[in-house]
């Protein structure tokens, strides 16, 4: 009698499916519980039927929040076909839709940190990370910030010169124009390459490219498809930020946001303009010398937590990107470490303080600062630490 033994690689899969399949059941029954709004994925919504019915898409406001539109004209245009969904079957689907993009997310990150991506791997990672704060309120949300980190990440992880490398980084900064900065990163590289003669700069350039010419593309079409949303947001709305929110609301992870509530002010403008050149320079330059010596996952996440520090708004939510962030700190041998931010990101305690209607941010104590400013001191510590690596590794070469 022949006994048929499946190899353990073989069944890793299923328990770690298993598994996955359980955390992700056991979310979805405690959002259901918690009677989640999906208050963004109503937007959207609102926004696709808004461009269906020909109306004056920045001037919508929806939802018992009077949310108003943020994103391009380009955006709008995908929301269309979530019209042609009741509400309960859109919300459904959106769920299940984001749980997808997480699997995919934690496999790309995988990737991108050096791992040999196995599906189990993915899929454990997945498991976990669906309860951490920034995952939890996008699926909460309904929001799109899965989708525009799989569309970078698909890009950073493909092999030097793809064809198509570029596209997801285009389309992502078309829809909403934090990922540019990625684009931005990788002229900067490529340039710095080709000026020291260091290495390859054409894939670098020509990647920069591709997401430029995706970028407008996907632009040009929203333009005529959206003649009078286009002129108005691209001369108008892009520069108004405080239509998002307040500045000092305690989601916005953001070094705005944190020196709105530091200085006990709506409008940190002089200050933050500095602070946000500031960084966004030294943020790049940590990207770039990561790049530079090899060291893509590196890179790759200084870039994103600076384009979240610049960003005037970066809700909590965005901040997905702690999942290949504590991925890379784990990878580089320090498990504890890694342990204690999944654990921050897991924590939920930027909520602990007030916050909500009367804008209590704006009397925050020190204690109270430091909680609502966790996000933001997790990425400054991250590129000061990976700075100062660079630098040494540079001295002692």
């Amino acid at each position: 009698m022949t006994v048929l033994v499946l190899p353990r690689t073989h069944r890793r899969v299923p328990a770690a499916l298993a598994v996955c399949l359980l955390s992700f059941v056991s979310f979805w029954i405690a959002q259901r519980a918690a009677h989640v709004s999906m208050i963004d994925l109503m937007v959207y919504r609102a926004e696709g039927a808004t461009v269906r019915a020909g109306g004056d898409l920045y001037a919508l406001r929806t939802t018992h929040a009077r949310l108003p539109t943020t994103y391009p004209p380009f955006a709008a245009l995908l929301f269309t076909p979530l019209t042609l969904l009741d509400v309960t079957t859109m919300r459904a689907a959106a769920t299940v839709a984001n749980l997808a993009l997480l699997v995919a997310f934690a496999h790309l990150s995988l990737r991108l940190v050096g791992r040999r991506a196995r599906v189990e791997q993915g899929l454990w990672v997945a498991a976990g990370a669906v309860w951490c704060e920034p995952v939890w309120t996008t699926l909460r949300y309904g929001q799109v910030n899965l989708l525009l980190a799989v569309l970078v990440l698909w890009d950073l992880t493909r092999r030097p010169g793809h064809r198509w490398a570029g596209v997801g980084i285009g389309v992502a900064a078309a829809i909403k124009l934090t990922p540019a900065l990625f684009a931005v990163f990788l002229v900067c590289t490529g340039i710095t390459l080709a000026v020291t003669g260091r290495g390859a700069w054409r894939p670098w350039l020509r990647q920069a490219c591709v997401a430029g010419c995706a970028f407008v593309g996907a632009t040009t079409l929203a333009a005529v498809a959206l003649p009078y949303d286009s002129r108005l947001f691209w001369t108008r709305m892009v520069f108004e930020a405080g239509r998002v929110g307040h500045a000092e609301d305690t989601a916005n992870q953001s070094l705005r946001g944190v020196l709105a509530r530091l200085l006990h002010t709506g409008d940190p403008s002089p200050w933050w303009a500095l602070g946000a050149a500031v960084t966004g320079a030294l943020g790049l330059a940590v990207a770039v010398a990561a790049a530079l010596r090899g060291r893509r996952a590196q890179a790759v996440v200084a870039c994103a937590t600076t384009a979240l520090l610049v960003s005037p708004v970066s809700w909590s939510h965005h901040w997905v990107w702690c999942v290949p962030l504590v991925l890379l700190v784990r990878e580089s041998g320090r498990g504890r470490t890694a342990a204690v931010l999944a654990a921050l990101f897991c924590s939920y305690a930027l909520w602990w303080v007030p916050h909500g209607q009367g804008r209590l941010e704006l009397h925050q104590n020190g204690g109270q600062l430091a909680l609502s400013a966790l996000y933001v001191g997790v990425a400054y510590a991250f590129l000061m630490y990976s700075g100062f690596r660079l630098w040494r590794t540079s001295r002692t070469a």
